[in-house]
């Protein structure tokens, strides 16, 4: 579960920012009487906010008990020091920016154009998140449309297949594709067309379809 997800229980939150005001780690007690709930609710949504990685989990003893009868150290948590962006609908200016950064410096090193660049590195991403739906053991779906539909969902596409087609309802990118419409559009047909030659998902195909609060590529069944 992702960051945004786990924070948007009311009670996790909570418990998060509560644990967060304090410098040190805190226990399930503490957390419990902090925000009115039950040790046995916070111990659980308190977990929950370790496996999304927002907490850190450390066992200790309480002050000034040691030795063979002091007991079992106590689980506690304390909040990560890192920053979580979130943005509503999903963006990935991220994924841009990496592509962007790689088609800068393969045009410098290579003394290639801009654009032939920023193409070939967005085909190359592409290629390589959409190899991720064929690795062995994984839980995807064997269709094509699913399986790619799999593959985009983490990226803020919002797929959505009807009719023989693959819908994406949310660009990932709406800020800077309004703005540099031609560039970034062209980047992510790339990118996209990458994922299907990445994922081997025969008899699709990834064209332009620009609509207005949707992504401007549609995939469909040729």
């Amino acid at each position: 579960m992702t960051p945004f997800a786990v924070l948007a229980e009311p009670v996790r939150r909570r418990l998060f920012l509560f644990v967060a005001s304090f410098a040190e780690s805190v226990d399930r007690e503490q957390a419990a009487k902090g925000v009115g709930v039950a040790p046995s609710v916070a111990a659980f949504h308190l977990d929950k906010l370790a496996d999304a990685g927002v907490l850190t989990v450390e066992y200790r003893r309480p002050p000034g008990r040691t030795g063979p009868g002091a007991g079992r150290p106590a689980k506690r948590y304390r909040a990560v020091e890192s920053e979580h962006s979130f943005t509503v609908p999903e963006r990935h200016y991220e994924v841009a920016a990496a592509i962007l950064a790689r088609a800068v410096a393969d045009a410098d090193t290579e003394s290639r154009s801009i654009t032939g660049s920023l193409h070939t590195a967005a085909r190359s991403f592409g290629r390589t998140i959409g190899a991720g739906s064929q690795s062995p053991g994984g839980n995807l779906p064997k269709g094509n449309l699913e399986r790619v539909a799999t593959v985009l969902a983490p990226y803020g596409y919002e797929p959505c297949i009807t009719e023989e087609q693959l819908v994406l309802a949310n660009c990932p990118f709406r800020a800077l594709a309004e703005e540099f419409g031609e560039i970034i559009c062209r980047m992510n047909l790339r990118l996209l067309k990458g994922v299907l030659k990445g994922a081997a998902a025969k008899g699709l195909a990834a064209r332009t379809d620009p609509s207005v609060g949707s992504c401007c590529v549609t995939i469909e069944c040729r």
